[in-house]
C-alpha cells in the first residue's frame, strides 16, 4: 500500500512520526507549510495523513465529511474505530478524538479507485497556500502573522455520484474568506470530474488565525521560501 512508508502499524494502534508525516506532506500533498517540519515547535501530522489513512481503512464513500477536531502531534498512538452508526473517530489511548467521519451511500474498497481518490484530493489540498490562500489574503487585504503563520484544516467533505473514477481530478470551483476580527474562514469549493466528465463536488473549510494587516513585502518573503523549500527538497528527492 502506497500509504505504508508514512505510518506504522502495531496491532491495531497507529502511530506517526514527525519524519513519516514531513515526508508524506512534501512528497505526496507538495505541501511546505512550516508546521509539518519534524523540528517545528508545534508540529503537527497533516489533516491529509489522516484522511488517507481512513479511506485505506474503510474505503471510499459516496459522501463523507470530515472534521478535524484536534492536532495530532509526533508519535501519538491512534486508534481507528468504526462505529455502529457508520462513522469513523480517530482517537487516542485516552480517548480524545482528532478526526470524525460521517459516511453514506455505496462504499468501495477497489484499491485502484480509492488510491487514484486519494491522490488527486491530496494534491489538491497541498495547493492551500500559496496558489489558494494568497490571492484571498491580499483580495481582503489581510493576512496570517509571518512570524507564526497558523492555518488550520477544519472540515471538509464531498459528495459522488459514481465510485468508478479510476483517474480523477479536482479543479477549485469557487473560493471565499470571511474575515471576523483577527480570524478568518476560507472556504475552498471544488469540482470532481473523471474522464471529462463531472462525477461529483465537494468543500474544504480552513481556519486562519492571528491576522494582520496585508504586507506585500513580507507575503513575497513568505512565498520566496515556500518555492525555495520546494527546490530544495525536490532537489534531495
Amino acid at each position: 500500500m502506497f500509504l505504508d512508508e508514512f505510518h506504522t502499524l502495531t496491532g491495531e494502534r497507529v502511530r506517526i512520526s514527525a519524519e513519516q508525516a514531513s515526508r508524506f506532506a512534501k512528497r505526496v500533498a507538495g505541501d511546505y507549510n512550516p508546521i509539518h517540519n519534524p523540528d517545528a515547535r508545534r508540529f503537527c501530522v497533516p489533516g491529509d495523513l489522516l484522511f488517507a489513512l481512513v479511506l485505506a481503512r474503510f474505503g471510499l464513500s459516496q459522501q463523507m465529511s470530515f472534521r478535524f477536531l484536534s492536532m495530532v502531534g509526533d508519535g501519538t498512538p491512534l486508534y481507528f474505530q468504526a462505529l455502529d452508526d457508520g462513522r469513523v473517530r480517530v482517537c487516542d489511548e485516552g480517548g480524545k478524538c482528532y478526526l470524525e467521519v460521517e459516511r453514506s451511500g455505496d462504499t468501495t474498497r477497489d484499491e485502484a479507485v480509492v488510491e487514484a481518490f486519494t491522490r488527486c484530493y491530496v494534491a489538491f489540498s497541498g495547493k492551500n497556500f500559496p496558489h489558494y490562500l494568497k490571492p484571498l489574503m491580499e483580495q481582503k487585504g489581510v493576512m496570517f502573522n509571518p512570524r507564526r503563520p497558523l492555518v488550520i484544516y477544519d472540515s471538509m467533505g464531498f459528495s459522488l455520484e459514481r465510485l468508478d473514477g479510476r483517474a480523477p481530478g479536482l479543479e477549485l470551483a469557487r473560493s471565499s474568506l470571511e474575515v471576523t476580527g483577527k480570524r478568518g474562514d476560507v472556504l475552498l469549493e471544488f469540482r470532481i470530474a473523471s474522464d471529462g466528465e463531472q462525477i461529483g463536488t465537494g468543500s474544504k473549510k480552513l481556519v486562519v488565525s492571528g491576522l494582520c494587516d496585508y504586507d506585500p513585502a513580507a507575503m513575497d518573503d513568505i512565498v520566496d521560501e515556500f518555492y525555495r523549500l520546494k527546490a530544495a527538497h525536490e532537489a534531495e528527492a
